[in-house]
């Protein structure tokens, strides 16, 4: 039998990433963390442009590590005291050495962050080190002074200062990308941020917003059926509205659906809303058989991918235009297998 090469996909996504994933040696101890996920996978298919905010604010190689150190703010404090010396909300956070108090580099590293964000209009993602006092998403422990354990948590420096002024941009932790449905919700994230740098920013229009929203249609109602009404009110104001302000507005209401997680009763509803458009073309025994697919779907008997690799075959050959270009459809390329375990 013949082996059939399967053409590497096409890099056209870059993703900001944390060097120590892709085994760069830039650890305080000299060491990394090397994802085998992002450097045997994930490499496949994106771009990476990786980054050490610790080595970028002039700590070497080795170093000595450091941590988030914090006591509750102080309710006489002003909001903006609180805001520029921590990431967190009700905690007044610094990093400072573990070893030598006096180190603090708070400032450097939430410089650093609002500096990148500005220079990284260019990617559609993010991959953070997880529980990295700069790096860490989320859940970073936070200690007292005398180094026992305070029992909060916050975001690193610099990945807190990055989200704050890119909060649409998606951004998971290496860690979650290895739960299903956290990995393939970051990813539509991603491609559908991608899309819209493409189809949108590039050039834009009242006539690419209504594009844009007429593809991701059933994009929107698996993740967010409420907010597709929501969207499509705000596409309706269409040219009697600053173009930019109508963009922004979408955007921000757009990401902020499909940060919802899907389900299978979600998925189900779309799928169901998309076989309608072609049920009179279908034959009532291959109908049955995907009905019955996507019921076994329902019921957590299969994956995403089974109901959907028939469906999709049923909407190429019987589909009209707009159908087949809906991003529901393939929001990701296949060769990823996230629809294989969901």
């Amino acid at each position: 039998m013949a082996i059939v090469d399967i053409p590497e996909p096409e890099k056209q996504i870059t993703l900001g990433i944390s060097s120590c994933l892709l085994g760069h040696k830039v650890r305080y101890n000299g060491g990394h963390k090397r994802s085998s996920f992002c450097v045997n996978t994930l490499d496949r298919f994106f771009h990476f442009e990786p980054l050490c905010p610790e080595l970028a604010i002039g700590l070497g190689i080795p170093r000595e590590p450091i941590r988030l150190v914090g006591k509750l703010a102080d309710s006489s404090q002003s909001a903006e005291q609180n805001a520029s010396s921590a990431p967190g909300k009700k905690l007044n956070i610094r990093v400072v050495g573990t070893d030598n108090p006096e180190l603090d580099v708070t400032d450097d590293l939430v410089q650093y962050g609002r500096q990148m964000a500005g220079q990284l209009s260019h990617i559609s993602g993010y991959i953070l080190m997880q529980k990295s006092p700069s790096c860490g998403m989320d859940r970073v422990k936070v200690y007292h002074q005398n180094g026992h354990p305070l029992g909060e948590s916050a975001p690193g420096a610099y990945a807190g200062a990055l989200m704050d002024s890119c909060p649409l941009l998606p951004v998971e932790e290496e860690g979650r990308l290895h739960d299903p449905v956290l990995c393939e919700n970051f990813f539509t994230r991603v491609y559908a941020y991608n899309a819209w740098q493409k189809m949108v920013l590039a050039q834009p229009s009242c006539g690419a917003l209504v594009e844009f929203h007429a593809m991701h249609k059933y994009m929107i109602m698996a993740h967010y059926p409420q907010g597709y009404k929501h969207l499509g009110q705000i596409v309706a104001k269409g040219k009697g509205n600053s173009l930019m302000s109508l963009l922004e507005e979408y955007f921000e209401a757009f990401m902020t659906a499909l940060k919802r997680r899907a389900n299978r009763k979600s998925h189900t509803n779309a799928m169901m809303h998309i076989l309608g458009y072609v049920k009179k073309s279908v034959a009532g025994k291959e109908r049955n058989q995907l009905l019955t697919l996507i019921e076994e779907y329902r019921r957590g008997m299969v994956p995403l991918i089974a109901p959907m690799t028939m469906l999709r075959h049923f909407i190429e050959n019987h589909g009209n235009p707009y159908i087949q270009k809906q991003a529901y459809l393939t929001p990701h390329p296949d060769q990823l297998g996230l629809r294989n375990q969901i």
